[in-house]
């Protein structure tokens, strides 16, 4: 058995993990990078792997950073199953479908703006609706066989609707032994709004686990809703706009539960509420239609008739085409608009920065991870003048950070999850920055069950196989195009 690192191998987009076991190979993930725009462009045209030798896919959730390149999979000829929850399907069904769309215009932008004839997106709306018909739900708790002699079963991760931790089950013919492994996907936090709290895995032999967060603590929701009141409430008071990036699915549907919550204790003055995003009200009703994910809390709410998915209900308005997002440009006095992408680097959230992170009357709510080199996180560390379509403006916005609505776990979350894990005897560290990893390495390490165990910070491109012990070891062959993703100038971590 063989593990291959490709995407957010040393960086926290475009997962792909690739498992060699059995004679089969299975993917686990299928994402796009997402950052500086001709990186990102660059990278997402370097498919590591051949799309006709993978035999399956198995998706831990929709995120784009997770599921966004599988159109392109299928494009090049992947035909296998698609593995995931029942609410990652569905939210599959429009994610998908709007990311071709995204690059489909800015293909004819390109081809427009810089008489570039040959731009292209990396898939169409059609690829989309091809994958799309290969997904096969499956439901948490109900154990599956991508290939013969392993079986997964997912287990909520509580990170965003649908998401699953893996639990894998494999009999490896080679060192001919049960193996057990665990993968995280982006693993969420205990007490969050709308969902359950993460399932702990146990009793594993190796144990792929995330690491955005490794480095860092959160702050908790009910610790700052005080605080996030109050400077809501004051930049109503001056009339500026509350401009929320968000990303459409899990971040948009929790700011909306936490306005509720706070209109309901009367914390919060009355200001209009726009969430401009069609993804993120197609988001919002698959929401809806799945309340099997919902935690206690959620379903108290809605019980007493302030469901936080509901449309047009207490001030809060969905905008749909166009000429309603251009309209809140010119909307007279305060407004809380949120608004997709998450990152700032897609979508209308662009047009109402550009507009107004001038105006020092405006209030900038960061509410997630912003990645390296991304327009958020540009904003994040105050750079001035932000570049913005191309254009500079001056950052007079005020910005106010909030990691407390952080859907990953944090240091001491993840290292709750691998100190109950069992006693693996590898720990592999995925998703996350050098410095988050390299932090989170020296703190897994002092863990009473992982005092023996190898913990490798793969970069891409490495390839592990499994030992008669159950142990890995990196071999001595790399993937190539894996190693050219994002530079290809990688020097071993210390």
């Amino acid at each position: 058995m063989k593990l291959e690192f490709s995407g957010a191998a040393r960086n926290v987009t475009g997962s792909k993990h690739l498992l060699h076991v059995n004679g089969k190979k299975i993917l686990l993930e299928c994402g796009l990078f997402q950052g500086r725009r001709k990186e990102a462009i660059e990278a997402n045209e370097i498919f590591p792997f051949k799309a006709t030798e993978i035999d399956a896919l198995v998706l831990s959730h929709a995120h784009i950073d997770h599921s966004g390149a599988i159109p392109l999979l299928v494009k090049q000829g992947f035909d296998g199953p698609i593995y995931c929850t029942h609410a990652t399907r569905d939210l599959c069904g429009i994610m998908l479908k709007d990311s071709a769309y995204i690059q489909e215009k800015d293909a004819e932008w390109i081809k427009k703006k810089k008489k570039d004839p040959n731009a292209k997106p990396l898939y169409t709306i059609e690829d989309a609706e091809k994958a799309l018909s290969m997904f096969r739900s499956v439901a948490y708790g109900q154990a599956f066989s991508p290939a013969p002699n392993i079986k997964v079963t997912f287990h909520d991760a509580g990170h965003i609707l649908g998401s699953a931790v893996e639990e894998w089950e494999i009999f490896d013919q080679d060192i001919q032994k049960k193996v057990r492994l665990g993968f995280t996907g982006d693993l969420g936090r205990k007490c969050l709004p709308i969902l359950k709290d993460p399932v702990q895995l146990e009793d594993l032999d190796i144990l792929i686990t995330e690491s955005t967060y490794g480095n860092r603590l959160h702050d908790e929701i009910k610790d700052i809703e005080d605080q996030f009141s109050n400077e809501v409430n004051e930049a109503i008071k001056r009339q500026g706009k509350i401009l929320i990036p968000a990303f459409s699915v899990g971040r948009t549907q929790e700011i909306l539960y936490v306005i509720r919550e706070l209109q309901h204790a009367k914390k919060l003055q009355a200001v209009p509420i726009f969430v401009d995003s069609p993804l993120s009200q197609s988001a919002t009703e698959i929401f809806a239609l799945h309340p099997e994910c919902y935690d206690q809390e959620l379903r108290a709410m809605i019980e007493r008739g302030q469901d936080p998915f509901c449309p047009e209900c207490d001030g809060i308005h969905f905008t749909r085409n166009v000429d309603e997002s251009k309209s809140l440009n010119n909307f007279p006095g305060s407004a809380l608009i949120i608004s997709a992408s998450g990152m700032c680097e897609a979508g209308r959230i662009r047009h109402h920065l550009y507009n107004h992170i001038q105006d020092p009357n405006t209030l900038v709510l960061i509410v997630g991870f912003m990645a390296e080199n991304t327009l958020g996180r540009k904003i994040v560390e105050k750079e001035n003048p932000v570049n913005i379509f191309g254009e500079p403006h001056e950052l007079n916005a005020e910005v106010k950070i909030y990691n407390a609505f952080s859907g990953h776990a944090d240091q001491k979350g993840l290292l709750k999850f691998a100190n109950r894990s069992g006693q693996p005897k590898s720990v592999f560290l995925v998703h996350g920055e050098d410095e988050s990893m390299v932090v989170f390495r020296k703190e897994l390490s002092k863990l009473d069950n992982l005092k023996q165990s190898d913990i490798f910070i793969p970069t891409p491109g490495d390839i592990f196989e499994i030992t008669p012990e159950k142990k890995w070891r990196k071999t001595d062959t790399i993937n190539p195009l894996s190693r050219k993703i994002l530079g290809g100038e990688w020097q071993p971590l210390g």
